[in-house]
């Protein structure tokens, strides 16, 4: 069979933009030292809580969610509670005519939190942002990254590879699903970030990827996980009247990334439209071609976590994981 034939990208399409951008002016120059991030402080011991938003500036989900908890004087019961925009220069340039534009100013600040990066001479808008964002970060006990998705795909969290990830994701309780993943190959993610991801350390973050971009039903779903991971830690009280009601907890589901699937030419192409969350009964199933090479499921039962339907090369594609 010519695979290659069965491989077109697809057409980029129009995507709407269902949401306002939030007026952020009120939490720019924030209380922390660090502009963009907001804390509120109980006096009573307990973690430090820290909620980024924007690590895109596209994605303004989390922003419009941590506006309308601090417009609605959310305050932590222990501990401390901080409330971040990270790349506020980029998401000044968000336009809803083309919002798919405003991911970055000069590179991806979800992909730069390497210590050695971050300790070295290279410049750009967003390295120098996440130097500035890092003293704070370093201070978090518990962190909560809160993100959207491009291409339809189901709402789920990212805990990378730490039993401590895992086990605060799926103390959440929403999204329903959880992804035990290693990250990408073309930079280290906040989530990522050694304090993070050192096993024998206690600070802990995760990702959540809460729906598609632009949408209101992604801003319910980043509240949610907001109210689940406050409720777990006993951050503020179960019938809080600024978060919504508890939903009905459902068992979470987990997955382990099995295969991080980068593109390795500019002519990377699905062989159809995928979502994320779909599952692929069979092994060997053809998923996509890149150049010359095919792109096919390792084993039976395989979760497309994130498909990407137009891949920049050496991007990540899509990640294969199993349903443990």
């Amino acid at each position: 069979m010519n695979t290659v034939a069965t491989a077109v990208p697809p057409a980029i399409p129009r995507f709407l933009v269902d949401v306002s951008a939030p007026d952020l002016d009120p939490w720019r120059e924030g209380n922390t030292g660090v502009r963009g991030f907001t804390t509120r402080d109980s006096g009573v011991a307990g973690p430090h809580v820290v909620l980024t938003s924007l690590m895109h500036g596209n994605e303004i989900a989390g922003a419009i969610a941590l506006d309308r908890l601090l417009r609605g004087d959310l305050q932590p019961l222990r501990g401390k509670l901080t409330f971040g925009f990270a790349n506020v220069a980029a998401f000044d340039r968000f336009d809803p005519a083309e919002p798919i534009a405003s991911r970055y100013v000069e590179e991806d600040l979800n992909r730069v939190w390497d210590r050695t990066w971050l300790g070295g001479s290279r410049r750009s808008v967003e390295l120098d942002r996440a130097r500035d964002m890092r003293p704070l970060i370093d201070t978090a006990d518990v962190l909560l990254d809160l993100h959207s998705m491009l291409w339809p795909s189901d709402p789920l969290i990212l805990c990378g590879s730490t039993v401590k990830g895992r086990r605060i994701a799926q103390g959440i309780g929403t999204p329903a699903l959880v992804v035990s993943d290693p990250g990408h190959s073309n930079g280290r993610r906040l989530i990522d970030y050694a304090p993070f991801a050192d096993h024998e350390l206690a600070p802990v973050a995760i990702l959540v990827e809460a729906g598609q971009h632009w949408e209101a039903a992604t801003v319910e779903a980043t509240i949610q996980a907001i109210a689940g991971m406050l409720r777990l830690l006993g951050m503020v009280a179960p019938d809080d009247p600024i978060l919504p009601p508890r939903a009905g907890r459902m068992p979470s589901a987990f997955a382990e990334v099995t295969t991080v699937v980068t593109a390795k030419t500019a002519g990377f192409a699905f062989v159809q439209s995928y979502r994320g969350g779909q599952i692929i009964r069979k092994r060997d199933t053809l998923l996509a071609v890149d150049g010359a090479t095919d792109i096919r499921t390792p084993y039976n039962n395989c979760l497309l976590v994130m498909p990407s339907l137009r891949p920049s090369r050496g991007h990540t594609a899509v990640r294969l994981a199993r349903v443990m």
